[in-house]
C-alpha cells in the first residue's frame, strides 16, 4: 500500500515542486524589473542629447550577472512589457512620452537591448568561472550591446550623420558607463564569491 501511495502521491509532489519553482521564478523576476524601474527614475537630462544619464543599465548589467540567462531574459521583458503597458518604469523623458510611444522614441534601442544584453551577460559570466574579471568582460560586453542598439536604432530614427549619432548616444556615456560596469562586476563577483562560500 505505501509503494502505490508513493507511486500516487510522488507526481503531484514533483507538479507542487514545479509551481513552486515558477511562482519563485516569477517574483524573481517582478523584483528584477522593479529594481531596474528604480534605477531608470535616477537619472540626470542632458542638454546636447535627448538620452539621459542614467542608472539603467547598471540595474540590466546586475541583472544579468545575478540571474541565470533565462530568468534574466523574463525579467527585462516583463520591465518592457510594463512599460509599454503605461506604467512608469521608463526614465521621464522630455515630451512625457509613455507606453508604447517612450519604446519607439529616441532611447528605444537601448531599451529593447535589454532582454538581449541581460541573457548575454549571464551564460558569459556563468561560462568563465564568476571570477571579476569574467563579470567585467561580461558586464561590458552587454553593455556594448545595449549602447550598440541605442546607437542603431537613433541612427534609423533621425537619419542623422554617424559622428553625431554616437556624439549624442555613445561617447558622453562611455565614463559613466565603465564605473557602472566596474561596480555591476564588484556585485556580481562579490555574490557568486559568497554562494560559493555558504555552500
Amino acid at each position: 500500500m505505501s509503494r502505490e501511495l508513493s507511486a500516487i502521491l510522488s507526481p503531484a509532489a514533483a507538479t507542487e515542486s514545479r509551481a513552486q519553482q515558477m511562482l519563485r521564478g516569477a517574483g524573481i523576476a517582478m523584483a528584477a524589473s522593479a529594481f531596474v524601474a528604480v534605477c531608470a527614475h535616477i537619472s540626470l537630462p542632458l542638454f546636447f542629447t535627448p538620452v539621459p544619464l542614467t542608472l539603467q543599465p547598471f540595474a540590466v548589467l546586475v541583472v544579468g550577472l545575478l540571474l541565470s540567462p533565462r530568468l534574466a531574459f523574463a525579467s527585462l521583458a516583463v520591465y518592457l512589457v510594463e512599460g509599454a503597458a503605461g506604467l512608469p518604469v521608463f526614465t521621464p523623458a522630455a515630451g512625457a512620452m509613455a507606453g508604447i510611444a517612450h519604446l519607439i522614441g529616441p532611447t528605444g534601442g537601448y531599451l529593447l537591448a535589454y532582454p538581449v544584453a541581460a541573457p548575454l551577460i549571464s551564460s558569459l559570466f556563468r561560462r568563465t568561472g564568476k571570477s571579476f574579471t569574467a563579470a567585467l568582460a561580461a558586464s561590458a560586453a552587454g553593455n556594448l550591446v545595449i549602447l550598440a542598439c541605442g546607437a542603431l536604432w537613433y541612427s534609423i530614427l533621425t537619419h542623422a550623420p554617424i559622428p553625431l549619432v554616437l556624439a549624442q548616444t555613445v561617447v558622453p556615456f562611455l565614463p559613466g558607463d565603465a564605473l557602472k560596469v566596474a561596480a555591476a562586476a564588484g556585485v556580481g563577483a562579490g555574490f557568486a564569491r559568497l554562494r560559493r562560500s555558504r555552500s
